[in-house]
């Protein structure tokens, strides 16, 4: 009964070892070299979430569900690269004011 315990842990730990491995060295990660940063994300569903993403000097607002991306919006990166409060967003016509009544709209009842 050891010896079958002690083979069944060395396969656990063997397919644990092979999955850390492949996350590790993906083939898709190495050659990106940052050009492509994920700066943050929220979900607003069980399987939909808003990412924003960096491109060089543009950040780009993606809906993201299953099967599908969506370009939401597009921005120029603020300076410093944290989020800024400019005349337009203040005064409520910017993105923020858009999400928020695009989100209000969908909400059924």
């Amino acid at each position: 009964m050891l010896q079958v315990l002690f083979g069944l842990g060395l396969v656990l730990a063997a397919v644990a070892g092979t999955a850390w491995l492949l996350r590790r060295f993906a083939p898709g990660q190495i050659g990106a070299g940052g050009v492509v940063k994920l700066i943050g994300g929220v979900a607003v569903g069980p399987k939909e979430r808003l990412v924003l993403v960096e491109i060089g000097d543009t950040w780009l607002v993606l809906g993201v569900a299953p099967g599908r991306v969506n370009a939401l919006h597009t921005l120029s990166r603020p300076e410093g690269g944290a989020f800024a409060v400019d005349s337009a967003t203040a005064d409520g016509n910017g993105f923020p004011a858009w999400l928020k009544q695009a989100m209000q709209g969908r909400k059924l009842g």
